[in-house]
């Protein structure tokens, strides 16, 4: 990551709530095409997040703890504020004298651009003004929300709306907060009563659908990007009686991430 900052543009893109099985199934299937374009190996890498609920989790994102490898560590972190005893620092590891990596970008240059998605980026209230506030330019509606069908496209034409302004010679670092597979996503299975796993995954194929857009509007600034996809957490849908998020389970835990650059 050190090597990559200042000279790449940054995409931070977190599915809200995407679970890691329903992720690996449909890219395995072929259900999420675009996706499976960009993801390494067309496949997503399974790793635990530090938190089981959104505010918890994007606040430890953005202090450098990502989702971590399944496997044992420790592992190297990519970026990570400067804190004394940490063992997953090494020399590879973009090190910043800063709270969070967002202010740490801006001081290095970037302009920092938020486009929210779940309620933990409506800026209604104070408690939904912390995430957002990290950022130079932040930006939610309620047509980004859950409840709206078509939240990936009004983010879309945001994004490419901000995008349109910006001087192509200043760095960007751009985050999104996907909510379309939040609850309620039953919208996304015509006829559907209630949310399922089945719905959880008509909401990402309805994302891979309209993700191109994405990709197109970051790479298309004349610089390279580089992009670190995931999941905040899971969410759970009746197994062993749990449903929805903010517990301890493996469905909850376990969630997809891919590290990608775009030349």
């Amino acid at each position: 990551m050190k090597h990559l900052v200042g000279r790449h543009d940054l995409l931070f893109v977190t599915f809200d709530t995407l679970r890691h099985d329903v992720a690996a199934e449909l890219a395995a299937a072929g259900r999420t095409p675009n996706l499976a374009r960009v993801l390494p190996g067309g496949q997503w890498e399974r790793r635990h997040t530090p938190a089981s609920f959104t505010y918890a989790a994007h606040q430890a994102f953005f202090a450098g703890f990502l989702p971590t490898p399944v496997t044992p560590g420790p592992h190297p972190r990519r970026f990570a504020a400067a804190f004394p005893g940490s063992e997953s620092t090494t020399d590879d590891t973009w090190v910043f004298d800063a709270p969070d990596v967002v202010t740490a970008l801006r001081e290095t240059g970037y302009h920092t651009v938020c486009v929210g998605g779940v309620g933990f980026f409506n800026p209604v209230s104070a408690l939904g003004r912390v995430l957002p506030g990290l950022f130079a330019e932040s930006h939610w509606e309620p047509a980004f929300g859950v409840t709206n069908p078509a939240c990936f496209e009004a983010q879309l034409d945001r994004i490419e709306s901000v995008i349109a302004g910006l001087d192509p010679a200043r760095p960007l670092f751009l985050f999104v907060n996907v909510a379309a597979l939040h609850q309620p996503n039953r919208h996304y299975r015509p006829g559907a009563e209630h949310d399922s796993r089945e719905s959880h995954a008509a909401a990402l194929e309805y994302v891979d659908a309209h993700l191109p857009r994405l990709i197109a509007a970051v790479t298309g600034r004349g610089r390279p990007c580089a992009a670190i996809l995931t999941s905040d957490h899971g969410t759970a849908y009746g197994e062993d009686g749990h449903v929805g998020h903010r517990v301890a389970h493996d469905v909850v835990w376990t969630v997809p991430y891919a590290e990608v650059v775009f030349p």
